[in-house]
């Protein structure tokens, strides 16, 4: 199997196509298109939640395993595989709290705009060809600015709780998110300047012969360390949670929260590593692209076998694991230390990669 039919035989274009002519067949253009509309929906908030508690409990176990603990083990077996579920059912039985001199509006309104930069941003992942929710021509674009919403969202959490705990953990994290997101631009930028595009499903393309961070010569590696650190600082994850550093603030811009409320927080936070993951894989490891390598037509053609679904969920949760392995192995940062580091040394060392890498694409250096 060459690699053009490997991308048609695990191209699902086709089968969406046929649901939809299907669905003409029986009813309205209209009434079509909402059902789709409605199933697409229903597909995004199954499998946001089924990834939540995944990546939660996946915490939980990493965590307990490097610091010599056992983790989860009672609910739900040794294993504590139940336990997840039993802290959602808990979540949603808890009295969501109305705080008497806050901002009701802006209040209830924060978490919404939270989870949606995190709905958006994720709708944009291209899990496989023609398996992308969201596809445009300008998509990475469309995952930067969407992104960025998710800042407003924790501004407006801290301020309208009207509490000194919340302020400070929320002035801290967008001082921080707004830094850090000049820095990841930067690194993106790096990637569209190799790829040549800016659709999320081209980028992935690009890469049918040699991944980005292999073709990229040292700038895609470089660009590929800067985007994890910034990619961990934006997603408010250890070393860089300082906004919700529980020995100062107590829980940060959303200490004030209860029930659902709090959860939407706590789902964002979680899958937010996960978009981050992703995102790197699209860019820098082929996204759903299987590894090949020139001249080894035998390994590209066993690679070519194993669907690229399997290929973009197995190196997100490996980018996701290392970003844990940083999270609980280096000590968390004061704010003077993580603004230092962003503006003396990651965004000077972002606008390098990307001045270097702009050569090596003028000139034509790259594998």
């Amino acid at each position: 199997m060459n690699n053009n039919s490997f991308l048609d035989y695990y191209n699902i274009q086709d089968l969406n196509m046929a649901i939809h002519e299907a669905l003409l067949g029986v009813m309205p253009q209209w009434l079509a298109i909402l059902l789709e509309g409605l199933a697409v929906g229903l597909l995004i908030i199954v499998l946001y939640a089924v990834l939540a508690i995944i990546l939660i409990y996946m915490e939980r176990k990493v965590c307990a395993r490097f610091q010599c603990r056992i983790g989860p083990n009672r609910v739900g077996g040794k294993g504590g595989l139940l336990q997840v579920p039993a802290d959602v059912l808990k979540i949603l039985t808890k009295e969501i709290i109305s705080l008497k001199g806050s901002d009701r509006f802006l209040y209830n309104l924060a978490p919404f705009l939270v989870i949606l930069a995190s709905i958006f941003t994720f709708s944009c992942l291209p899990w496989n060809k023609g398996a992308e929710i969201l596809r445009m021509n300008i998509g990475i674009f469309f995952v930067l600015a969407a992104s960025s919403i998710g800042v407003l969202g924790i501004l407006l959490a801290g301020w309208s709780s009207n509490s000194k705990y919340t302020i400070i953990g929320a002035v801290r994290s967008g001082a921080m998110i707004i830094s850090y997101e000049l820095s990841i631009g930067l690194t993106v930028l790096t990637m569209v300047l190799l790829s040549g595009t800016m659709d999320i499903q081209d980028i992935v393309m690009s890469q049918d012969r040699m991944w980005n961070i292999f073709q990229g010569h040292l700038p895609a590696v470089a660009a590929f360390i800067v985007y994890l650190i910034a990619g961990n600082a934006e997603a408010n994850r250890g070393p860089f949670d300082l906004a919700e550093a529980e020995q100062e603030l107590t829980a940060g811009y959303h200490t004030e929260y209860s029930g659902m409320h709090f959860g939407f927080f706590y789902l964002a936070e979680y899958l937010n590593l996960f978009i981050t993951s992703g995102i790197a894989v699209t860019l820098f490891l082929g996204g759903w692209m299987p590894l090949h390598f020139p001249g080894l037509d035998g390994f590209n053609a066993v690679m070519d076998y194993i669907p690229g679904v399997i290929w973009f969920v197995g190196k997100t949760f490996l980018v996701v694991f290392l970003l844990m392995w940083i999270r609980w192995t280096f000590p968390r940062l004061r704010i003077d230390q993580v603004l230092t580091l962003e503006w003396k040394y990651l965004m000077p060392l972002s606008l390098l990669i990307l001045l270097i890498m702009t050569v090596c694409v003028v000139f034509g250096i790259t594998l």
